[in-house]
C-alpha cells in the first residue's frame, strides 16, 4: 500500500515531471538536422559551421579557386555574366543588382563591367551581401584595386542570403549568386527570398557546381576531387574546410531538381531549363519573376 506522502508527490510532482518530459520531446523533435558536407548537423548549428569555413579560407579564396577548377571557374563566370546580359534597360532606365554570397566581388565587378562595356551603362547599382564578414572584407580589399575604388553605387552588406532582412520586397533587378547557394542551410528558403526582393520582370541566375553526366568525365573528375583537400592543406594550411566544400557539392541537387526549386519559389524557368559547363561540372540556372 502506498504511504500517504507518496501519494501526495505521485499526485503534484509526477504529473509536473510529465509535462516537462513531454515538453523537452517537442523540442527534440523539432530539431531539424541537414548536412555540412557528408556529416550530419542541426540545422542550427550549420551556418556558424559553414561561417568558420569561408573565415578560414577568405584570404586563399581566390587561389583556391583556381586550383579547384584548374582556373576554368573565370570562364564559367564570363559566361554567366554573359547569359545574363544584364545592363540599363530600354530607356535607359539603369538597373539595381544583388549579387548573394559575393564577397570576393567578381561577379559583382564583372557585371558592372559588362553593362558599361555593352551598354553604356555608369549608372546601376550594386549590393554585394554574404553572411561572412572576413569574405566581404576581402571584396573590399579587391574594390580598392578596381576603377571602382570610392564609387557610391557599390555597398556590401552582412547579410544572410536566406532571409536578406535589410533588402526590400520588389528592389532588385537582377540577383546573382555564384558557387555560394549550395552552402544555404535551407536553399529553398533562399530562393523564395530571391523572388521576393526582385522586382516583376526581374532575374535571378545561379552558377552552381553540378552533375557531371558524361561517366569518364565523371570518373576523372571524381578522382581529382578527393585530392583537393591536400591542396588546400598544402595552400592554405586547411585541409577539413577543402573536404567540406568538395563534400558540399556532391550534396548538391541534380540540375532537373534544382531547376524545380526554382519554380517552387515562384520563378518562370525557360527551356531547357540550365545551361551545363564542362560536361556539368557546373551549372547555370535562370529564372524570370513574372
Amino acid at each position: 500500500m502506498l504511504r500517504p506522502q507518496y501519494r501526495a508527490f505521485q499526485r503534484s510532482a509526477v504529473p509536473q515531471l510529465a509535462r516537462a518530459f513531454s515538453q523537452s520531446c517537442v523540442t527534440c523533435n523539432d530539431s531539424k538536422t541537414t548536412h555540412f558536407g557528408a556529416r550530419t548537423v542541426l540545422e542550427s548549428e550549420k551556418e556558424k559551421l559553414v561561417g568558420q569555413v569561408f573565415s578560414s579560407v577568405a584570404s586563399k579564396y581566390d587561389i583556391m579557386n583556381d586550383v579547384m577548377s584548374v582556373g576554368v571557374h573565370r570562364l564559367w563566370k564570363d559566361q554567366f555574366i554573359r547569359k545574363l546580359d544584364a545592363g540599363a534597360r530600354p530607356g535607359g532606365r539603369p538597373l539595381d543588382f544583388i549579387d548573394v554570397a559575393g564577397g570576393s566581388g567578381d561577379i559583382a565587378f564583372g557585371l558592372l563591367d559588362h553593362a558599361k562595356a555593352k551598354f553604356n551603362d555608369n549608372s546601376s547599382t550594386m549590393t554585394v551581401v554574404d553572411i561572412n564578414p572576413d569574405m566581404l572584407e576581402e571584396g573590399k580589399k579587391r574594390l580598392l584595386q578596381t576603377k571602382y575604388r570610392g564609387d557610391p553605387r557599390i555597398q556590401f552588406l552582412v547579410q544572410n542570403g536566406e532571409t536578406l532582412d535589410l533588402i526590400p520586397d520588389n528592389s532588385k533587378d537582377v540577383y546573382t549568386v555564384s558557387f555560394g547557394i549550395r552552402n544555404f542551410t535551407n536553399i529553398q528558403a533562399g530562393l523564395n527570398t530571391a523572388y521576393r526582393v526582385l522586382k516583376p520582370g526581374g532575374i535571378i541566375g545561379v552558377l552552381e557546381f553540378s552533375k557531371v553526366e558524361n561517366p569518364v568525365v565523371d570518373t576523372v573528375y571524381q578522382n581529382w576531387s578527393k585530392v583537393l583537400p591536400a591542396f588546400g592543406q598544402a595552400i592554405a594550411n586547411d585541409y577539413d574546410s577543402y573536404q567540406y566544400l568538395v563534400e558540399s557539392i556532391q550534396k548538391f541537387p541534380k540540375q532537373e531538381d534544382f531547376k524545380g526549386m526554382i519554380e517552387k519559389a515562384g520563378f518562370y524557368v525557360p527551356e531547357p531549363g540550365y545551361e551545363n559547363l564542362s560536361f556539368g561540372i557546373a551549372a547555370i540556372h535562370i529564372g524570370i519573376k513574372l
